[in-house]
């Protein structure tokens, strides 16, 4: 993993481990401090926060179909039904004692650590497929068979706690049953390894823009702290805030940030998906209307007899307007994901294909270019081809794209007749040069061109 995408991580094990080595260290701090109300808002925050991320988890699912959001929400959801939501049922039902009352939450919470482990487990990609339905249905189900089995063992089951919340949270005095110290093992196991399994899978280029998994493995490092220190103090009095009590809810208190940024991804996907709609509707009518009036206008003019050098400069116009037009068709319909290489091929194949000539291609897909950089280099790109073949009359041009170290460079080649580039500067037609020169200007790059009468022409642009 990178230093970058694992640094949470990182910071929430140093943290647990702070936390949980100054309590066992040092004789002026307390594992447990008597706080019935603090317990009670903390178990509710716990709750709502589980909740809130099973939601968004199971609504990217729908919209993902991926096997690993799915055992996430599940594992999540039955994580927050642990809390205030089984103690209401179980004292609905009369068993909120010191058996019925406890085993069901732990199993319930033992189940729901396995499936995140899972879940850190699974392949991002790999689709949920005729498993959904069942899995949508296990956390119920589980909650509905562990009811099932505590109401008909309520008699049976042993006590988790053979002793009495502690006079004194000086010094851990409770022993607890050995399910339940290794339930608790088991659960901060499952954590730990999740932690580090979700630290990889946010690794740049294996999801590294899913903040959402970028923030589960510090959660869940600090959840397997809680977990741990539940297993040296065991806890099962709500009159009572223990340490693990705190690291619980810090580990909520992460996901909950990963929940907000997950929020605020979703929504900044809907606005540029509303935008790249809108865009590609102007294209549509861009191309149904404009260029298509532009290449009638070219066709028509073809047909005029007289004047030739004014035909010429007609069609010429209809060429660069036809340019500009498909230039903003482009532009608007295309999606910024694209490589380079691949948009300044078709660009200059568009304008090839105008004149009948051939394009050959050299293109190294590794270079890349941001929006301005990518405008500025397809508007190069068109001027350069069209001048090839309409003012050095060559039907072969040839396109290359590459790198130097850390310097990248486009190339328009030609073998035709070439021009005196002293001459054409000088002379009042020559903007589409000047032109060229400006742009490369702009994408901080510089423009070479290289050309005499009777050996073609070659125009680079390096940046």
């Amino acid at each position: 993993m990178s230093a970058s995408s694992s640094i949470p991580t990182l910071l929430g094990w140093a943290t647990g481990a702070a936390v949980t080595a100054a309590i066992l260290g040092t004789p002026y701090l307390l594992f447990a401090y008597h706080s019935p109300d603090l317990h009670l808002v903390l178990d509710s925050l716990d709750t709502g926060v589980a909740l809130l991320v099973a939601y968004l988890l199971l609504g990217r699912y729908t919209r993902t179909g991926r096997l690993q959001d799915l055992l996430l929400a599940d594992g999540l959801l039955m994580l927050g039904l642990a809390g205030i939501g089984l103690t209401f049922a179980l004292r609905l039902l009369g068993l909120d004692d010191d058996r019925g009352g406890v085993w069901l939450p732990v199993a319930t919470r033992v189940v729901g650590a396995a499936l995140v482990l899972a879940a850190s487990l699974t392949r991002a990609r790999r689709p949920a497929g005729p498993w959904s339905r069942p899995l949508k249905l296990l956390p119920w189900g589980t909650v509905l068979v562990g009811l099932l089995v505590t109401w008909g063992l309520r008699d049976s089951l042993p006590l988790a706690l053979a002793q009495t919340p502690p006079a004194s949270a000086q010094h851990p005095v409770i022993a607890g049953h050995p399910w339940l110290l290794g339930a608790h093992a088991l659960t901060a196991l499952s954590f730990a390894a999740a932690s580090v399994a979700f630290a990889v899978t946010a690794r740049p280029g294996a999801g590294g823009r899913d903040e959402l998994i970028r923030w589960l493995g510090p959660a869940f490092a600090l959840a397997a702290f809680a977990r741990l220190n539940y297993l040296l103090f065991p806890s099962l009095y709500s009159d009572w805030l223990y340490t693990g009590d705190l690291l619980r809810t810090a580990s909520y208190a992460v996901l909950l940030v990963g929940a907000g940024r997950e929020i605020r991804r979703y929504w900044t996907m809907q606005a540029q998906a509303a935008v790249l709609e809108d865009r590609r509707r102007l294209a549509r009518e861009l191309h149904d209307g404009v260029v298509q009036e532009l290449g009638y206008i070219r066709v028509e003019t073809l047909t005029i007899t007289g004047d030739p050098s004014r035909r010429e400069r007609i069609l010429a116009s209809c060429d660069r307007a036809l340019d500009e037009a498909r230039g903003a068709v482009d532009a608007l319909g295309r999606s910024g994901d694209e490589a380079l290489g691949f948009v300044l091929h078709r660009a200059a194949r568009q304008v090839a294909d105008r004149y009948d000539a051939s394009l050959e291609v050299e293109l190294d897909d590794s270079v890349q270019a941001d929006a301005d950089q990518r405008h500025a280099l397809i508007r190069i790109t068109r001027e350069a081809v069209s001048n090839a073949i309409r003012h050095g009359r060559t039907d072969r041009v040839r396109l290359r794209l590459d790198r130097n170290g850390q310097q990248r460079r486009l190339v328009v080649q030609d073998e035709g007749d070439g021009f005196d580039l002293a001459a054409v500067r000088g002379h009042t037609g020559g903007y589409g040069l000047t032109s060229m020169e400006e742009r490369a200007s702009s994408v901080r790059g510089a423009l070479n061109i290289d050309s005499a009468p009777g050996r073609g022409t070659t125009v680079a642009v390096t940046w």
